[in-house]
């Protein structure tokens, strides 16, 4: 390999400019500024500090109020059994034999209601809403029911706020 020979690079002579003299006053305005930058972004972030705390506090007492939601899911279906039950109780003609069925029920009801289950109610002649109703027929009807609910074949059931098993409907077209 061949060596080039190095070039050699012409020396600038640099001028010296005189430093300037910061006055007490420009010292002041810029650490004023500098302050008032700092306070700024100490505010932000103790404002997201709080929105934090809000929101976490917030996710824990949904999680509180919805943390029965697998066990309720699960209870449905025994409740819908019940209920079927309970119809054909009211067709016999002796209702009395069946008093501590009714009791059980009223019981297991209550206890379901004081865990935050509720029963979507009052669907029959009211709007059929596709967010908060779940349609599996629609059969021809007059034009007063078009759009309507006019049979619901599966209860549907609220915890707390939220919509754990939407009310199956039939809906008027």
């Amino acid at each position: 390999m061949s060596k080039k020979p190095l070039k050699k690079k012409s020396v600038k002579t640099l001028k010296k400019t005189p430093l300037k003299k910061t006055s007490r006053v420009d010292n002041k305005k810029t650490s004023v500024g500098e302050l008032e930058l700092e306070k700024q972004k100490f505010i932000r972030l103790f404002a997201e500090f709080e929105n934090y705390k809000k929101r976490t506090s917030k996710e824990r007492i949904d999680l509180f109020k919805t943390a029965n939601k697998d066990l309720m899911i699960s209870i449905l279906p025994v409740k819908d059994d019940f209920d079927r039950a309970l119809k054909e109780i009211d067709k016999n003609e002796n209702n009395t034999d069946f008093q501590g069925f009714r009791l059980i029920y009223n019981k297991l009801n209550e206890a379901l209601k004081k865990k935050g289950l509720l029963e979507i109610e009052d669907l029959i002649g009211s709007e059929f809403n596709s967010e908060v109703h779940e349609a599996i027929s629609q059969i021809p009807s007059d034009k007063k029911n078009k759009g309507k609910i006019l049979e619901v074949i599966e209860k549907g059931y609220r915890l707390g706020d939220k919509i754990i098993r939407f009310p199956k409907v039939i809906v008027g077209n």
